[in-house]
């Protein structure tokens, strides 16, 4: 029998699951970008497929898809409990627009480029990565493949403020890949992976800069917030988890130097090695501490791994 593959350390020490998650025949998953679990503890892939959306069991058996009209700008995918209902929200990149959904896929509405925030000539330079939902309902949405913004909305989705642009002097951004209201201090206040700066940078609620993460990151996509601790899927070859100070913890699957091989990052078959991450793009902890990752590769990859 072949050895179980373990990967970080201490009370963060993780088993990889083994084929968890495979999608039925009639399912070919492209780019896998994000991931979510709802309190059934079924768990969303969000991917550029026919099937946007693939929902699968705790145990990993298939459930349903849906989202064939999203296919081309799957990206940015966050859940979020309203008044006891659980909705999923869609960042689009190619297709220029957020959507908010029921956990079926009824939408519930839709935007686009924020005309009024004034720094946008035309709608295409709107490319939404992810949003972030904040306890009191407001969203944030990072324009992280247009002109790098932050856009604050409320519940209802009405606009109230843009920050930022690209640079990286305090407050600009080189792709505001992805956003997260951190509630781990007294204080509830917004991460951005400010990804091509290789840094996270904080803001208050209001869009006012507060300070920088620079340290042990290699190229930082979107968090997951588990207590105290931040997981952050570092897109050239690992998975990162922080803790409540942002200091290393440890480094899940380093893979170092992948992003320079021929082809990333759609490497072959027999080059993907168990336990050794690619392209980490989304990542989750699932409510009983358990991790899943979502790489960008061309066919999807997703890993489950057990908390031992």
């Amino acid at each position: 029998m072949m050895a179980s593959v373990r990967l970080g350390s201490g009370e963060h020490t993780y088993e990889l699951v083994e084929g968890w998650g495979t999608p039925p025949s009639h399912i070919q998953y492209g780019y896998t970008h994000g991931v979510c679990e709802d309190r059934e503890g079924r768990v969303y892939i969000h991917n550029q497929s026919a099937h946007a959306m693939v929902v699968f069991d705790a145990d990993g058996t298939f459930f349903t898809s849906w989202g064939e009209e999203y296919a081309s700008g799957a990206h940015g995918l966050q859940l979020n409990v309203e008044d006891g209902v659980e909705y999923l929200y869609l960042a689009l990149t190619s297709q220029n627009r957020c959507v908010k959904t029921t956990l079926s896929g009824e939408r519930v509405w839709e935007i686009g480029c924020p005309m009024d925030s004034g720094v946008y000539e035309k709608p295409e330079q709107f490319v939404p990565t992810n949003i972030a939902t904040a306890p009191n309902g407001d969203f944030y949405v990072a324009d992280g493949y247009g002109l790098s913004y932050i856009h604050q909305y409320n519940a209802k989705a009405e606009y109230i403020r843009t920050w930022g642009g690209k640079g990286e002097a305090p407050g600009k951004m080189k792709c505001p890949h992805g956003i997260l209201v951190d509630t781990r201090g007294d204080t509830p206040v917004l991460v951005v992976a400010d990804r091509a700066n290789v840094r996270l940078q904080y803001f208050d609620l209001d869009g006012n800069h507060l300070g920088f993460v620079t340290e042990e990151l290699r190229f930082p996509c979107h968090f997951d917030q588990r207590g105290d601790d931040l997981l952050i899927p570092d897109l050239y070859g690992r998975v990162t988890i922080f803790d409540k100070d942002n200091k290393l913890i440890t480094h899940l699957g380093d893979n170092p130097g992948v992003e320079k091989a021929e082809g990333y990052p759609n490497l072959p078959h027999n080059q993907r090695i168990p336990g050794k991450f690619i392209s980490p793009h989304g990542a989750i902890w699932d409510r009983t501490g358990n991790i899943y990752v979502v790489e960008w590769v061309n066919d999807g990859r997703v890993t489950k791994l057990r908390r031992v």
